[in-house]
């Protein structure tokens, strides 16, 4: 899939602001055009959710294969980190949860 039809829809399905031109000629008396008003607008184009669901099923369709050598790096770092992060906190719990239950244990012994 083309990179730039995934970032048009991303954009699309995030929401995303432009500037609006529009402006005014009138013929002037030697009848050239002459631009008499030019107003700019900033209109704001709320987030697509049938956009987003189509970058969702795009995107998961390309493969590993199609990624840089820097975005696989990215993406390597990215999941590292998430383990870390989900390791630390499984072993928080595990640590509680035995805690909790020597705790119970004590108290069933009382």
């Amino acid at each position: 899939m083309d990179d730039e039809i995934l970032k048009t829809l991303l954009k699309k399905a995030t929401g995303y602001s432009r500037d609006e031109v529009q402006e005014e000629y009138a013929v002037s008396g030697e009848g050239e055009m002459v631009l008499v008003k030019r107003k700019v607008t900033k209109k704001y184009y709320p987030p697509d959710s049938t956009a987003l669901k189509t970058y969702l099923e795009l995107s998961q369709d390309r493969g590993v294969e199609e990624l840089s050598d820097e975005q696989l790096a990215k993406e390597k770092a990215r999941l590292l980190a998430e383990l870390a992060s989900s390791g630390k906190k499984s072993a928080a719990v595990a640590k509680s949860v035995s805690a909790a239950k020597r705790k119970g244990v004590k108290n069933a012994e009382s």
